[in-house]
């Protein structure tokens, strides 16, 4: 009987899309916002577009992009796998802050760091860690430097050590191979680790499928957002879901937006649930309504990315017995 009612829930809010609602749209797209990769099949959009754009040397540094941005079901985070990065989403944290490197270096690192070292203790040529102690030496602490440091690659969690017949160095974002052969200033190479991890954490192999681009979705000029929720009212202890919408001018859904749900809860709490809109353009989010004061009025904020395209739409639920 739930799912019924909230099946016909769903079809409600697809009835009323039509009549005024609480959103409201973005109407011109300000200079290129995301990014097609051909090499890989796989585009860059919204907040982790704007990270990526904030270096210089992203492509060089992360890669390109290996899959489309996704929920990661284990963490509840939108994240995106790149060549040499993943990228995760904190909606909770403030603007240009929210997108957050994953620490993959200890994920792919096998075995101990002190296992299979090379001595390199040489300290005109080198720099230790005051978090982790270890050191970065000759031409990895030249590259360290010159591209991002401790912000981009993080700390050393390893001293030199081999793999696969060469000297790599492991650190809490990367790790660096020495490849001697080649001409200098491209001697230190940055490992596909984001590639390494996907396989690792066996991820679905589909995400790694080229997408095609839709030339639907590349003439979207403006979105508008609807936020709806199943329950007018609920109970202090109680089930809710809700429903946002996502369509663009002609009022066509938007697949694949970026969406954060901001819930401001009677006690003072403010909750951001970050997930991105399905085929039909609409995101299903089921909350749990927790020892809400009787009475109040529970505010639901919902803001969306979309190819640099914003819009925000609002609602809200009363509590009652």
């Amino acid at each position: 009987m739930r799912h019924l009612i909230r099946l016909l829930g769903v079809l409600l809010i697809v009835s009323c899309l039509q009549v005024a609602g609480s959103g409201s749209g973005v109407d011109a797209q300000r200079g290129q916002t995301w990014q097609y990769f051909p090499e890989t099949g796989h585009s860059i959009s919204g907040e982790f577009w704007f990270y990526y754009q904030q270096n210089d040397d992203s492509a060089f540094i992360f890669g390109s992009p290996i899959t489309e941005q996704f929920l990661d079901l284990k963490s509840g985070r939108l994240v995106q796998y790149f060549q040499r990065a993943r990228f995760e989403l904190y909606p909770e944290k403030p603007a240009g802050e929210r997108v957050v490197l994953t620490d993959l270096g200890p994920a792919i690192f096998q075995g101990s760091p002190q296992d299979g070292g090379v001595n390199n203790d040489n300290p005109l040529s080198c720099r230790s860690s005051a978090k982790t102690g270890y050191p970065i030496c000759f031409a990895f602490l030249e590259f360290y430097d010159a591209n991002g440091g401790a912000s981009v690659f993080g700390e050393p969690i390893t001293a030199f050590r081999f793999y696969n017949e060469r000297i790599v160095q492991y650190f809490e974002r990367a790790r660096f191979d020495w490849y001697p052969e080649k001409p200098e200033g491209q001697k230190v190479s940055l490992a596909q680790v984001g590639r390494i991890y996907f396989d690792m954490a066996r991820e679905d192999a589909v995400r790694l499928q080229p997408v095609r681009v839709d030339n639907t979705l590349s003439n979207i000029k403006s979105i508008q957002v609807r936020v709806f929720t199943w329950k007018t009212m609920t109970k202090s202890q109680d089930d809710q879901v809700i429903y946002v919408v996502v369509q663009d001018q002609t009022l066509n859904p938007v697949p694949g937006a970026t969406t954060v749900v901001t819930i401001r809860w009677s006690n003072g709490e403010v909750e951001s649930i970050a997930r991105t809109s399905n085929a039909a353009g609409v995101v299903i989010l089921p909350v749990v309504v927790k020892d809400q004061a009787h009475g109040s009025l529970i505010l639901v904020r919902a803001e969306v990315l979309f190819q640099g395209l914003q819009a925000a739409g609002t609602s809200s639920f009363r509590i009652w017995h």
